[in-house]
């Protein structure tokens, strides 16, 4: 992940800490400037400064890469100190001290964790000051290694967000993408669909007539799991499931018509039904149902055969509540905890699914101002559906 010296220099000079070590370093050594500086091999710019002689260093300012002593120290890992420049026998010559007035100075490296040399600490005066015979050497290698951690820290908390960010953009790829795909099998099932029904009405023999059975149930069911892709592209792309809420469809025949089905396709389970619905909630019919069928499904697939399945509805205090309850084993709490996620199955089984009917069933909860949740204990487990009803 490349990252500009601009953008490095704004980083660090956000970072509180640093400059809190900066502070510490003018009090304690008595030196003008203190600073951080980015160095690359083509550019030196200061990140964070601290300067109380009017050099005029800042965050952001730039100078020129030759005509400082941090390359060098950057190239070699070794520090560059100097306490007296006029009398000192090798930068007396130098011509840096004498172009920026400076007197005493002192710069060490800012190595990161993985060995990368991020830039320097840097100190320096228009005076003499005693820094290479003193505990400031190793003062300033010890705030160049903590000023290393916090820069480490930030670039992690870079990548985390980059990575982050890259994760977000491919499940929205990918959810474009079954989505796309999702419309575009639409055409062929539903030929596929028109040509079966087509088949049942001919004159077949036990034999073909149970093998275009077997298909009908086919194409229906993989429709069923492409409008399942569709509503989960609708649910996390398109701002939600939009319902129509119909007040001429009354409940409990919506209600009834899942009923009646699931019971014709498992005669072999016992559903309780308690309806008390005094008030009736604007749903809409198909969605609802929809809904429904999910959680009863649900509660069919996973509860236990030898206890029977209840079903309960009530208008209740301005609300109205549906719940549908089984018995088995219960659903562990971290399960739980993803069950409304897609592409989650609870006991890890695929039972020809994608993992996305408890999802769905709950984006049509909220699309109806509702909401879906669960209770699962070794009595039972129940999920259950509440939303407003309308005020007047």
């Amino acid at each position: 992940m490349s990252v500009s010296v601009e953008d490095w220099a704004a980083e660090v000079a956000d970072i509180a800490a640093i400059d809190e070590i900066l502070e510490v370093i003018c009090q304690i050594t008595g030196l003008g400037v203190v600073a951080v500086a980015h160095v690359t091999r083509e550019r030196w710019m200061a990140c964070n400064a601290r300067d109380r002689i009017g050099f005029g260093l800042a965050s952001g300012t730039e100078l020129p890469l030759a005509q400082t002593f941090c390359q060098g120290v950057c190239a070699t890992g070794d520090a560059v100190i100097f306490d007296d420049a006029p009398n000192d026998p090798v930068y007396s010559t130098h011509p840096l001290p004498g172009q920026y007035g400076i007197v005493s100075y002192i710069s060490v490296p800012i190595t990161l964790p993985d060995g990368l040399v991020f830039g320097t600490l840097c100190g320096f005066d228009a005076r003499p000051n005693r820094l290479r015979d003193s505990a400031v050497p190793g003062l300033f290698g010890l705030f160049a290694q903590l000023i290393a951690r916090h820069i480490e820290d930030r670039r992690a908390l870079r990548a985390s967000r980059q990575e982050l960010a890259e994760t977000r953009e491919t499940a929205r790829l990918r959810e474009q993408f079954l989505a796309v795909l999702g419309h575009d099998l639409r055409n062929p099932l539903a030929a596929l669909r028109a040509g079966t029904n087509i088949l049942g009405r001919g004159d077949l023999d036990d034999e073909h007539r149970e093998l275009v059975d077997a298909m009908r149930q086919t194409t229906e069911r993989m429709t069923q799991l492409v409008e399942n892709l569709l509503d989960l592209a609708r649910g996390r792309l398109a701002g939600g499931i939009r319902i129509d809420p119909a007040s001429d469809v009354p409940l409990t025949r919506t209600l009834g018509a899942v009923l009646d089905e699931i019971a014709r396709a498992h005669p072999e389970r016992r559903i309780e039904t308690d309806l008390h619905i005094a008030a009736e909630p604007a749903v809409d019919p198909l969605r609802f149902a929809q809904m429904f069928s999910n959680l009863l499904g649900n509660a069919v697939t996973h509860g236990c055969p030898d206890t029977p399945i209840r079903v309960s509805a009530a208008s209740v205090a301005g609300r109205f509540e549906l719940s549908v309850a089984n018995g088995g084993q219960p659903i562990p709490a971290e399960a739980q905890e993803r069950l409304f996620q897609p592409y989650f199955r609870q006991d890890g089984a695929v039972h020809g699914g994608l993992g996305l009917g408890l999802y769905i069933a709950a984006q049509i909860a909220r699309a109806h101002g509702g909401s879906l949740s669960v209770q699962s204990s070794e009595a039972e487990t129940r999920f259950t559906f509440s939303m407003p009803l309308a005020s007047g």
